[in-house]
C-alpha cells in the first residue's frame, strides 16, 4: 500500500534527490576559469554526465519500488541499487570537489550545505525504508507460520 510508512521514505529519498537539480553542490562569488567544476561559479549536478545519470537512476528506483509493496523482494532490491548509485554519486560528488577544490582561491570556496545533505539524506531515508520493508516481510512470514 502506498500509505506504509516505508512508502513514505521511499518517497523522501526520491525526492532528496530530485532536489539536487534545484540546489547546487557549490557556488563562488565569480567563475573560476581555472577550475573545470566553477566556470559557471556553480558546481551541481549538470556537471558531470555520470552523476547525473547516477542520482536520477538513484531517485527513480526509489520512487517505481514505492509501486512494488505487493513483492517485497523487488523492492528490497530496488532500494539497495538505490543506495548503490546514491552512494557511488556522493563518493563521485566528493572526488570533484577535491580535484578542483586545489584550484579555488581562499574566499572563492562554496557555501552552499544543501546540495551535499541531499544524498545523506537520501541514504537515511532509503535505509529507513529498507528496514521498514524487511520488518514488514519477517511480520508477513511469522503470520504464515502461524497458519
Amino acid at each position: 500500500m502506498i500509505q506504509r510508512i516505508q512508502s513514505i521514505f521511499l518517497l523522501l529519498a526520491a525526492a532528496c534527490a530530485f532536489c539536487l537539480f534545484a540546489f547546487p553542490f557549490g557556488t563562488t562569488p565569480s567563475p573560476v576559469e581555472s577550475s573545470e567544476l566553477y566556470k559557471d561559479g556553480v558546481y551541481d549536478i549538470n556537471d558531470s554526465i555520470a552523476l547525473l545519470a547516477l542520482f536520477c537512476i538513484a531517485g527513480g528506483l526509489a520512487f517505481i519500488s514505492i509501486f512494488l509493496f505487493k513483492n517485497r523482494k523487488s523492492q528490497l532490491l530496488l532500494g539497495r541499487l538505490a543506495i548503490i548509485a546514491n552512494i557511488i554519486g556522493f563518493i563521485m560528488v566528493i572526488v570533484f570537489y577535491m580535484n578542483n577544490s586545489a584550484g579555488l582561491q581562499e574566499g572563492e570556496d562554496s557555501e552552499n550545505i544543501i546540495g551535499f545533505s541531499l544524498p545523506i539524506a537520501f541514504l537515511v531515508f532509503a535505509l529507513l525504508a529498507q528496514y521498514y520493508i524487511n520488518k514488514d516481510s519477517k511480520l508477513v512470514s511469522s503470520m504464515d507460520r502461524l497458519r
